[in-house]
Parts: structure tokens; sequence; C-alpha cells
């Protein structure tokens, strides 16, 4: 996540229109939530800012609240292509790789707007930084089956969440956002009893039967970790996922004597995120004949 712009006690003390001009965009199309959160000043903590908007949106005219989702762009449709999403959106839509789909993704896409829209009169909101691709795709074709009134309830759900990351990439202060999860691991090396230093590790998102998307490679320290997590600092993206170790590399630099083709070389770890918010720690736990995992903490 970016640094924040703002800090909470700047924003307290400024004039209404600086307050609605720095946090107008939370909201799509909407500067009159930034409006009525700051009738409630002052805030102690970022979480009720947060808390204070969302009461606005809650307490405004069912026009308003139509209104606002209305406002936000398709997934992955024509707009996203012209590039006439507000920044904040494209941005968000990419980094989810909606940037990157293929012409029957698109498709795809284009045809499941066009039937949501057909049955609900809104776009499809989704907040797409806590979703990988295939999760985007499933929970687009689940919600088509909802009953109107319960739908658009979770569509102001997802708009909520994503004014919560924006907000918490905009703010600082006491009393943060907790919208962030992390992946970590950690190798031991059981043959040997310590940690496993200098193992490759990558992660990929497992898009399809036949896709992967890398996500993030590291080496472990001394220590059998990577210095950082492998996803931190933002949601993690609903999805399937594969570590892979370099297990095979990591015992030959020892002076292991292996055979030309190992019984065990690049280990892979499959295991599924659903919790974005949360903490997935998948360690590894090997020697050059065997190894185990879990969720750890």
């Amino acid at each position: 996540m970016t640094a924040a712009t703002h800090r909470l006690t700047d924003l307290n003390a400024m004039p209404e229109a600086a307050f609605v001009a720095a946090l107008g965009a939370v909201f799509e199309h909407a500067p009159w939530v930034a409006a009525g959160a700051a009738a409630r000043r002052p805030f102690a903590t970022v979480q009720a800012l947060a808390d204070a908007m969302r009461a606005t949106v809650e307490a405004a005219p069912e026009a308003a609240r139509h209104a606002l989702l209305a406002g936000h762009p398709e997934l992955a449709g024509a707009a996203a292509r012209a590039g006439a999403m507000a920044a904040a959106s494209v941005a968000e839509q990419a980094a989810a790789g909606l940037s990157r789909l293929s012409e029957a993704e698109h498709a795809r896409f284009a045809a499941l707007n066009a039937a949501y829209r057909a049955r609900f009169g809104l776009p499809f909101i989704l907040c797409v930084r806590r979703h990988g691709r295939a999760s985007i795709l499933r929970s687009f074709e689940a919600r088509l089956a909802a009953d109107p009134e319960r739908e658009r309830h979770t569509a102001l759900e997802e708009v909520f969440r994503i004014a919560a990351l924006r907000l918490a990439g905009l703010v600082a202060g006491e009393g943060p956002l907790a919208v962030a999860g992390r992946i970590s691991t950690h190798v031991l090396d059981t043959m040997r009893g310590a940690p496993a230093a200098g193992v490759a590790v990558e992660l990929h998102e497992v898009v399809s039967a036949t896709e992967t998307v890398p996500v993030a490679r590291a080496e472990t320290n001394a220590d059998g970790r990577t210095d950082a997590p492998l996803i931190g600092g933002r949601p993690v993206p609903a999805a399937t996922y594969e570590l892979r170790f370099g297990l095979g590399d990591y015992h030959r630099r020892l002076g292991v004597a292996l055979p030309e083709i190992p019984f065990l070389d690049i280990v892979p770890l499959r295991f599924g995120v659903a919790d974005p918010e949360g903490h997935y720690h998948v360690p590894l736990v090997a020697t050059p004949w065997s190894y185990q995992t879990y969720r750890g903490s």
C-alpha cells in the first residue's frame, strides 16, 4: 500500500472545502460523502473517519445511494479498454490483472456485465483488490443469481470495501483500518535440524488449470524466512496459490549427494486464500526425500 498523503490531525483541522477536496474521490463520483463526514469531525482514529463516511452513505436518501452504485465503472468492459474510468478504478482493475485479459476473457466479462445490468439495472461492483482473476469470475457468476434487494446490499458492501482501501492509502493516523493480509513462509531443513538459508522461493497465482501468474520471488535468509512477506501491506487476493521451493539447488550447494534427477527438486505447495485480510503462513519442512507443510502463525 502506498504511503498515506494526509495526516488525520491535519484533516480534522482543514476547512470543509479542503477536506472534501482531499477525500472526495474515496467514494466514486460522490464527494457528498466526504462533505457529510466533515460535519462529524474531529475523528480520534482513521477507523472513526471511515465509520462516519459509511454512516453518511447509510443515512442518505435511496436515490443518492442508487446514484453512488450507478456511478461505478463496469469490470473489464469497454470503458476499461477505452480508458474512460476514473484513475483510481483503472489502477485497481489493472492490479487485479483485468488489463491483461485475452479477447475471449474480455468477451466473457462483456456478456456478464450485460446480463448483470439487464437483471439489476446497475454495474457489477466488486472490490477487485481482494480477489484473484478466477475469484472475480466466480463472484460475478454467483451474484447474477442473487435476489435484487440482497444484491443491492452486497454491492453497497463492496463499495465500502473499495472506499476503505482508498482511505487507508490516503490517511495516516491512530486506529488505522485493518485492510491488509499477508503470505509468508519458512523453510526448515530437518536433515540438518536447522533453518534452510538460500532457498529460492516463488509465489504464483493459479488462474486456471493451464495458467499461473508469478506474484513474488525471494530467497530465504539465515533464519529460513524471506526478508519480507511474499504478499504484505495489502489484501491478499482470494485465489489458489502455489509456492515453489528450489530444494534441489539448496541441497546441491550443501554438498548433499543427489542423483542426476533428484527425488525432490522444485517442491510445489498449493493452497487457497479465502480471507484477504488473513495471515497465511505456509512453511516447508523438508529433507532431500520428504517434505510436509501446515498453516502456521
